[in-house]
């Protein structure tokens, strides 16, 4: 076995690569951003949890003890990410005419069965923000008499209290914060609210009593909190989408630097994390990442139109973290074949027990692989890793596939717990039955057997007409897919 490499990650506080040391020896302790769970996810929202994924995993690989933490935004989020508008939970409700309790519940349950659907491993905790808002309270008391100061809309946290407010985002002027809500009485333009009173004459379906009136909290504050109640401060790496990096996790920093009495961002740990990972945007070019869209690009739309979820993760692998990815449904083909052909190849490892991960031609193989996730886990460079172990000549099964299983443990591909079969999916709008699929292929089969080809022909011709494209050159039986 080769040497297990250091990790080297790219921080977005500093933006330079560094190398990971824990603050507590031999943990890995992260926190990432979740959804809120007021309407389904989009893929570009599942592409920052499927590399907050692959940082688990590849922490976990490295030997650390990881404590992961995700949380589910139930409350406080305005349809403006920059701290303006309604609540998109209390809004969701009202154009449903449901309980916003119900909407939470039911999209939070969407939201895991695309994680399971992704391979995504469970955190050591979902922290959800309605059950931690005595401890927000308690939090904003603590900080308000140095760094608050109440309005009749809430009670507002001033940027100018603490040193290096932006340094994430690199804001240097107020012009650059021309997203935020305009609020009279705001000392600066970028301050933020910490608690939102509820106006007088209405009733919020989610309020508390507080000491600043009865009413809810900032979006902001809820990560701060869970975040320093589950990991401690300062904890290892923050994570979220590259969306975050502008307004949100700023606005965190400073709270997590008036709690903890921290000073400036010269020393990483003093904004509450010791990494801050982010990664970049999903880009599509329709316009359906949106999701006023209508039907905007959800998983389970992949799985409508006969796309296995594990492509859409095998196409985020192909590409950097940091990288811009653009969709594309030929891209998402392209990425389904090259996962279908790995395993068709560990279909033949399958019979055989894995033996120790040690060989001299897949040595080179391995320490690519190695070097590869530890550099800032460039899993592009790590998939071609993996593709040339299995395509080795003459090494030992039981030896590839420890090799093999090793890899995909990082990767998180499922390789051995999903057979071909299971990445043929049935397109919502089919007009044809697998079942019956399989009944004419047979007969096309016994009719090439039988060198009766233009039957051969005729059937394969009808299965055209029905969407079915046969693939003949299988070396593992005949494969077709509906297009």
């Amino acid at each position: 076995m080769t040497e297990t490499p250091s990790l080297t990650l790219f921080n977005s506080l500093t933006r330079k690569l560094e190398p990971f040391e824990p603050v507590h020896p031999g943990e890995a302790r992260v926190y990432t951003c979740g959804p809120t769970v007021y309407n389904y996810p989009h893929i570009g929202n599942m592409r920052a949890y499927v590399f907050a994924d692959v940082l688990g995993r590849a922490l976990s690989h490295k030997g650390y003890k990881l404590t992961h933490v995700i949380n589910i935004t139930d409350v406080g989020h305005l349809t403006d990410d920059a701290d303006a508008g309604e609540d998109k939970m209390e809004k969701m409700a009202r154009s449903q005419a449901q309980s916003i309790w119900d909407i939470a519940a039911h999209y939070t349950q969407a939201y895991w069965a695309d994680i399971a659907a992704l391979n995504i491993c469970q955190p050591a905790q979902w922290s959800i923000a309605t059950h931690y808002v005595p401890q927000m309270i308690a939090f904003a008391e603590k900080i308000a008499p140095a760094h608050c100061y109440e309005l009749e809309s809430g009670l507002y946290f001033d940027v100018s209290t603490v040193s290096d407010y932006g340094r994430l985002a690199r804001a240097v002027t107020e012009e650059g914060e021309g997203r935020i809500e305009a609020v009279a009485g705001k000392r600066n333009a970028a301050d933020f609210a910490i608690w939102r009173k509820t106006p007088a004459g209405e009733t919020r379906q989610m309020e508390w009593d507080s000491p600043w009136g009865r009413g809810a909290p900032g979006w902001h504050l809820e990560c701060s909190v869970m975040s320093g109640d589950l990991l401690g401060f300062p904890f290892d790496i923050h994570t979220g989408g590259i969306d975050h990096r502008e307004i949100h996790h700023p606005n965190e920093i400073a709270q997590n630097q008036a709690f903890c009495c921290t000073n400036g961002l010269d020393v990483p740990a003093n904004s509450g994390a010791r990494f801050w990972m982010h990664n970049n945007f999903l880009v599509e070019r329709s316009g359906k990442m949106s999701k006023s869209s209508g039907e905007f690009l959800r998983l389970q739309l992949l799985v409508d139109k006969g796309y296995h979820p594990l492509g859409y993760r095998m196409m985020c692998l192909q590409a950097h973290y940091r990288s811009e990815l653009e969709f594309s449904w030929e891209g998402l083909a392209a990425a389904l074949v090259r996962l279908k052909r790995m395993i068709m190849a560990v279909e033949r490892l399958s019979e055989v027990e894995a033996g120790e991960a040690a060989h001299p031609k897949l040595a080179p193989m391995l320490e690519t692989f190695e070097k590869a996730v530890g550099d800032d886990l460039n899993t592009a460079v790590a998939l071609t890793a993996l593709e040339d172990v299995l395509a080795a000549k003459k090494v030992d099964p039981a030896i590839k596939r420890a090799v093999v299983e090793r890899m995909d443990a990082v990767l998180g591909l499922d390789l051995f717990g999903t057979r071909r079969a299971d990445l043929r999916l049935r397109p919502r709008t089919a007009e044809i039955s697998e079942a019956e699929i399989e009944e004419v292929l047979a007969r096309r089969k016994q009719a090439r057997a039988d060198k009766d080809f233009a039957a051969s022909d005729a059937l394969r011709d009808e299965l055209a007409q029905k969407g079915v494209e046969v693939m003949d050159g299988d070396p593992l039986g005949w494969e077709w897919k509906l297009g």
